[in-house]
């Protein structure tokens, strides 16, 4: 039992030493295993990295350029290249394998690509081509630049070359002939150096010089020009000239400046786009490739504008085109395309200036009008002050939109030419009344004008107001002079009497008093329906000349009120002819009838 027990324990510590010996083993192989297994993954996408397969081959050889497989081999193979220069730059040996390959498959992708873009840009080329149908086919093969961008940067700047030659010609071309046609259809009719408000239309011109615009009024009102700034309009279909001068359509210069202006913006906007997403390209670099693109087409509109304005004397139409740009330029900034935020200045820089020129022109003539040269004067509003009203407004309205403090300060410097000038014919008429009546006419009819086009509380509105309110407060106590200018004067210096503490010598007026209460009673009647008809033939504007009619009633009813009032001092109380005063409310109820009814 003892030796086969002993033989037992010699054997066990022989199995543990084994067991031992197994597990280290063990742990020797699984290193060598985690060991071959990682450098056989690194092995493995080496040789992923540098085995070219048939499919991509085949693909790049063979398949049509517009092919889905091609497009999805031509990543593969974009994908492989780079892998190869990442694995020579750490000088993997096996690359020299492959080299050869890659660079046969790259060129012939290269060229498939090359002739496939340039042959879209060509197709710009073909005439009545509308190129926008292949321009956005060619963003679904923008992985194509891309890839010439990273293996062939020679024939990337060549089609990028070519490209902006092609377009940059298409553009041009397309922009004047367009604006060449746009100009047929304009108005005949233009306003001239001689259309300014102030010229007289009686004034004759030289032998050889054409005729004057058959109104001149209609260069000074804004009418519905003012439609081509809203948000319908502006964004509306551009204009087909050929279209217009079939149905014989004439338009003013600011609708076809914005059919020809909504018509870049459009085009601008879709061309930088397009720019930024198939040429890969962003910030100035995006900026410079638009300009290189659309940079002509922008020098020729602007020499057009500056061309065109230098003849140019339609103050309303430059305002609406400045305001058309502001708009257009916020558009712009929406649609996030800031390449053209410099065009828009240089439009501006050539507007605003004729515009303010054109404006000093109108304030200059109106300034150096002669009112004895003006021919037969009456007492209706003036030609030169109903321009002026319209013109106003019509800018006023405009400026509203997008306020501009320059604009009203060249408002501001012709509503006082057009107040002076105002002063200056009403020193012409003979008499205070007539001077009146012109003014007020003339006031009124501006207000009117204003009121109806401008917002009320604009500055030019509250100017006349205040004028109109002061001629006409002026005009009632001129008017009230001849029939009851006695009774005005009386109770003017009764009053003044009471006031100082010398009512005692109202005493000695007892006759006078007697005279005015008598004469009062027999007239008044004859004397309001005399005023009346005065009032209505004197003021074109009927509800103007029934509120003068209201107003100089009102001040006669306060008059003889006041008059009441003096003659119930102790000292006139006993006058035996207060038995004959018209009493107060009898009086209004019988002015009430002579209010006329408008």
């Amino acid at each position: 039992m003892e030796q086969m027990l002993g033989a037992f324990q010699s054997d066990l510590s022989s199995i543990s030493s084994e067991i031992r010996t197994l597990q280290e083993q063990s742990g020797a192989m699984n290193i060598r295993l985690r060991n071959r297994q990682a450098v056989r993954g690194k092995l493995g996408e080496l040789v992923d990295g540098l085995v070219v397969p048939s499919a991509l081959v085949t693909a790049i050889l063979e398949a049509p350029v517009t092919e889905p497989r091609f497009l999805e081999q031509l990543q593969e193979l974009d994908a492989k290249a780079a892998a190869v220069r990442e694995q020579e730059a750490r000088g993997t040996a096996a690359c020299a394998d492959v080299r050869g390959m890659l660079d046969r498959l790259r060129i012939k992708a290269v060229t498939k690509i090359r002739e496939f873009i340039l042959q879209k840009i060509y197709s710009f080329r073909k005439p009545m081509t509308n190129y926008q149908i292949p321009q956005t086919a060619l963003l679904k093969y923008r992985f194509f630049y891309q890839f010439l961008l990273g293996n062939e940067r020679a024939t990337a700047k060549e089609i990028r070359d070519e490209y902006v030659e092609t377009l940059s010609k298409i553009y041009l071309s397309y922009y004047r002939s367009y604006l060449g046609r746009l100009m047929k259809v304009q108005y005949e009719e233009v306003a001239e150096k001689d259309d300014l408000m102030g010229v007289e239309d009686t004034a004759k011109k030289g032998f050889f010089s054409k005729p004057s615009l058959r109104s001149r009024n209609t260069i000074f009102t804004l009418g519905t020009r003012g439609s081509v700034i809203s948000p319908t309009e502006l964004e509306a279909p551009i204009l087909v000239p050929h279209t217009a001068q079939r149905g014989e359509q004439r338009y003013p210069f600011e609708a076809l400046f914005r059919s020809q202006h909504y018509a870049l913006l459009d085009n601008s906007c879709r061309e930088y786009l397009f720019i930024c997403e198939f040429f890969v390209v962003s910030g100035s670099a995006a900026h410079d490739l638009f300009h290189a693109v659309m940079g002509r087409t922008l020098s020729m509109t602007l020499k057009h504008l500056e061309s065109y304005l230098t003849d140019c004397y339609d103050a309303i139409a430059v305002f609406l085109c400045i305001h058309i740009v502001l708009r257009f330029r916020n558009i712009a900034a929406k649609r996030d395309v800031p390449a053209l935020d410099r065009y828009w200045e240089q439009v501006l820089t050539l507007l605003w200036p004729r515009f303010e020129l054109i404006l000093e022109m109108n304030v200059q003539s109106v300034r150096s009008t002669d009112p004895q040269r003006l021919g037969g004067l009456d007492t209706r509003p003036h030609y030169i002050t109903r321009r002026y009203a319209e013109f106003s407004s019509a800018l006023v309205s405009i400026n509203q939109t997008i306020p501009n403090e320059r604009t009203m300060q060249l408002l501001g410097q012709l509503q006082v030419e057009v107040e002076n000038f105002v002063l200056r014919v009403a020193a012409e008429f003979s008499s205070r009344k007539e001077q009146l009546v012109f003014l007020i006419n003339n006031y009124d009819m501006m207000l009117g004008v204003l009121m109806e086009r401008a917002a009320d509380d604009s500055k030019e509105v509250e100017s006349f107001q205040q004028l109109l309110n002061a001629r006409t407060q002026e005009f009632i106590e001129e008017l009230l002079s001849p029939p009851f200018g006695g009774l005005v004067a009386f109770v003017k210096e009764a009053e003044a009497l009471i006031e100082r503490g010398q009512a005692e010598r109202l005493r000695g007026e007892e006759a006078r008093v007697t005279q005015l209460i008598r004469g009062f009673g027999s007239s008044w009647k004859s004397s309001v329906e005399s005023l009346s008809q005065d009032v209505m033939r004197s003021f074109t504007n009927f509800k103007n000349g029934t509120s003068i009619i209201q107003g100089a009633l009102t001040q006669l009813i306060q008059l003889y009120h006041r008059f009441h009032r003096v003659l119930s001092q102790p000292q006139l109380r006993a006058l035996p002819a207060r038995a004959e005063l018209i009493n107060i409310h009898h009086l209004m109820v019988e002015l009430k009838k002579h209010k006329p009814n408008f």
